[in-house]
């Protein structure tokens, strides 16, 4: 799946073509679950994207740490 990264207000303007897009690209035998597993994941990645954006990231090494495998 293509992930491109574009400003708010660009963003906005384009959900509508992008769900089409996520329909379009779903097999014909896809189900609503498919449906919304293809959102979900469009959405996890977008906020990702947004965090490493504003600089909101952590490096292996505090992660590690954060969960006592340092």
């Amino acid at each position: 799946m293509k992930v491109s990264i574009m400003p708010s207000t660009e963003k906005k303007s384009s959900i509508k073509k992008e769900a089409k897009r996520l329909v379009r690209d779903l097999p014909d035998t896809a189900s609503w679950d498919d449906l919304m597993y293809e959102i979900l994941v469009r959405q996890k990645i977008e906020a990702g994207m947004d965090d490493l954006r504003k600089g909101r990231k952590h490096g292996h090494e505090s992660i590690r740490s954060e969960f006592g495998l340092a």
